[in-house]
C-alpha cells in the first residue's frame, strides 16, 4: 500500500472522509458539546461517546423487567438466565480469542484480582512479576496488595521495567532480555497490553512467548487496546486477560469489563479461585449444593449473576463493532493517528512547545498519541478545550488525544491543527 501524502488542507480532509467506507457511523453516535458547539472528542481512550442505539436498547430490557418481572430470567427473548452469552462472538472478535476463553463480568480491578487468585502462584522459588514502570494505579495496587496477600515484599518482587535513559518507551528486546534474566525465578509477566500514558502499544506475541520459555505466566491488562487495536489472544497463546468496557468499545461510564482466559485452562477445577454462585456448573446450578464445580472456560471464573442493564448498553455498542469488523476500524485508525502526526509535526516544527512521546512506528501504538508539553504546560491544554478540544491531561504534563476511528474524522483532525496552529503563537 502506498503511503498517504498527507495535506494541511481542509480540502484533503473533507476528500479522505469522503473516501471513508467507515464515516457513516459517526452518525450513530451522540457528541459532546463545548460552550454550546461540537466538541472536537479526542478522548475515546478515556471515555467513550455514547451510541445512539443505547437507549432502545436498555428500553426493551427495562420493558421486560416492568413485563416479565421474574420470569425474564427465563422467559422471552434474551433471557436473562443465558443474557452474558450475547456478548461472547464480538467480545471473541475483538479480543481474537475463542467464545469460550471470553466472558464479561465484573469490573476491570475486579477482574484482575480474580485472575491473580488463579495464576499468581508464587513459591520460594519462583515468584518474581514484571510489570512496566508506571502502570496504571489499578494495576500498581492490585499487584501491590496481591503480593502482600502472599506475605511476600513488593520490594523485592516487583520488577518494574523503565525506558532507557532519554527514551520514552520500552524497547521490545528489553523487555525480553529482562524476563531471560528473572528467568526460575519468575512467576508472571502482568503488563498493559497498550500503555496508558505513553500510548506504546506491546508485542503481546513476543512478551507471552518469552515469558513461557523461562517456565512463567504471561497476562495483559487492555483496558487502553481492547476496541483500540487488533488483538489476537488465543494465537499469542496469552494465558489471561482482561479490559474495560467504557473507553474504546464506548459502553458508558464505569460499565462491565470481562476475562480471557486460555482454553488451557477450560476444565482446570484444580486452579485456585475466588468462586461464586455464577461460576458454578450451569446445569447443576440450582441443586443448591455444596461443592463448586466450575463452568467450562472464562465463565468458570463469574461470581454473581449478570448486571442485565449494563449488558445491554455493552451489546448496543458491540453490535456497531461487529459491523464495522477490527481490521477496518484499524486500517482507517492507522491513516487517522497518521495524519495528526503528521500535521502536528508540520505546525510545531521547531517550536519547541511539545513533543509526541508515542512510538512513530503505527503497529507500535494505538489511537492514541501523548504529547509532552515543553512550555505553557496545563495551559495548552485549557486553551484547547476552551476552543472545543477534548482531550485527556496527565500530569506533570502530558496532554493525550485520540482520534478513535470509529466516530472521529478527518475533519475533526484538520479543526484540532488549526486550533494547535494558533495556541502554538500564544506559547511558543
Amino acid at each position: 500500500m502506498n503511503p498517504i501524502k498527507y495535506q494541511f488542507s481542509e480540502s484533503f480532509a473533507a476528500e479522505m472522509d469522503a473516501k471513508d467506507s467507515l464515516s457513516h457511523f459517526r452518525s450513530r453516535f451522540y457528541f459532546p458539546k463545548v460552550k454550546g458547539k461540537e466538541a472536537i472528542y479526542f478522548c475515546g481512550n478515556s471515555l467513550g461517546i455514547q451510541p445512539k442505539s443505547v437507549k432502545d436498547y436498555l428500553e426493551k430490557e427495562l420493558n421486560n423487567w416492568a413485563d416479565l418481572a421474574v420470569d425474564g430470567h427465563f422467559h422471552g427473548e434474551d433471557a436473562w438466565y443465558h443474557v452474558r452469552k450475547k456478548s461472547k462472538p464480538a467480545l471473541a472478535a475483538i479480543l481474537g480469542a475463542q467464545e469460550h476463553e471470553v466472558v464479561a463480568m465484573n469490573n476491570l480491578s475486579v477482574n484482575l484480582h480474580l485472575l491473580m487468585v488463579s495464576f499468581y502462584q508464587p513459591t520460594k522459588e519462583r515468584k518474581k512479576i514484571i510489570v512496566e514502570a508506571g502502570a496504571f494505579p489499578s494495576d500498581q495496587y492490585m499487584l501491590e496488595t496481591q503480593i502482600k496477600f502472599h506475605g511476600l515484599d513488593p520490594a523485592d518482587v516487583l520488577v518494574e521495567l523503565s525506558p532507557r535513559s532519554g527514551e520514552f518507551t520500552l524497547r521490545t528486546e528489553d523487555i525480553i532480555a529482562e524476563i531471560q534474566k528473572q528467568g526460575d525465578s519468575l512467576a508472571l509477566v502482568n503488563m498493559a497490553g497498550l500503555q496508558y500514558y505513553t500510548g506504546q502499544l506491546f508485542d503481546m506475541k513476543a512478551i507471552t512467548q518469552a515469558a513461557h520459555s523461562v517456565g512463567a505466566l504471561a497476562g495483559f491488562d487492555l483496558a487502553h487496546a481492547a476496541g483500540n487495536a487488533v488483538l489476537k489472544l488465543h494465537d499469542w497463546d496469552v494465558d489471561f486477560a482482561t479490559w474495560c468496557s467504557y473507553k474504546y468499545l464506548n459502553s458508558g461510564p464505569g460499565n462491565v469489563s470481562g476475562i480471557y482466559v486460555h482454553e488451557r485452562f477450560a476444565e482446570r477445577p484444580d486452579l485456585p479461585r475466588f468462586a461464586g454462585w455464577w461460576g458454578h456448573d450451569e446445569g447443576e446450578r440450582f441443586k443448591m449444593e455444596k461443592g463448586f464445580v466450575p463452568m467450562y472456560g472464562a465463565d468458570g471464573w463469574q461470581l454473581a449473576n449478570s448486571n442485565v442493564l449494563a449488558l445491554a448498553a455493552h451489546q448496543a455498542s458491540l453490535d456497531i463493532f461487529e459491523e464495522a469488523g477490527m481490521e477496518n476500524l484499524r486500517l482507517k485508525s492507522e491513516k487517522l493517528t497518521g495524519y495528526l502526526e503528521f500535521l502536528i509535526g508540520e505546525i510545531s516544527g521547531e517550536s519547541g512547545v511539545l513533543e509526541i512521546i508515542t512510538p512513530n512506528n503505527p503497529a507500535e501504538r494505538g489511537c492514541q498519541l501523548s504529547l509532552l508539553i515543553h512550555h505553557g504546560g496545563k495551559e495548552v491544554f485549557d486553551e484547547w478545550y476552551n476552543q472545543g478540544v477534548v482531550g485527556d491531561w496527565r500530569n506533570p504534563n502530558v496532554i493525550r488525544l485520540a482520534p478513535t476511528p470509529l466516530y472521529n474524522s478527518y475533519l475533526d483532525v484538520f479543526r484540532f491543527a488549526k486550533i494547535l496552529e494558533q495556541s502554538l503563537k500564544k506559547f511558543a
